[in-house]
């Protein structure tokens, strides 16, 4: 009987530490060196996310929603509502100029005659 009350309670311990929840953590990204380092940049969007003013959309949504569907204005207010998602999209996507290399024509490969 004291064997499984000790093995029971050795249980209990062993299990307590999976019970906890884990550390909080800053989201980190690898850095190889080269270009910005993007742990840097991280605390400044979530201090820019709060900052934001209203979404543009909210307001084309609600039209959107009272007006029949597939209609001429519908179509109008669902483009609108597509082209500001493009743009923020494209101003949230960075592309380095560098990142791309640029192929020669002695990079071509091909048979030695």
């Amino acid at each position: 009987m004291f064997k499984h009350l000790v093995t029971i309670a050795i249980f209990a311990v062993l299990l307590s530490g999976c019970a906890g929840a884990p550390p909080a953590k800053q989201p980190s990204f690898a850095w190889d060196g080269l270009g910005r380092d993007p742990n840097l940049h991280s605390a400044k969007r979530l201090v820019r996310s709060a900052e934001r003013p209203s979404d543009p959309n909210r307001e084309r949504d609600r039209v959107l929603a009272t007006i029949r569907p597939y209609s001429d204005a519908w179509w109008v207010v669902h483009n609108e509502i597509q082209a500001e998602n493009d743009r923020r999209l494209s101003s949230m996507l960075v592309i380095c100029q560098g990142c791309i290399a640029r192929t020669s024509s002695l990079d071509a490969t091909g048979s030695i005659p």
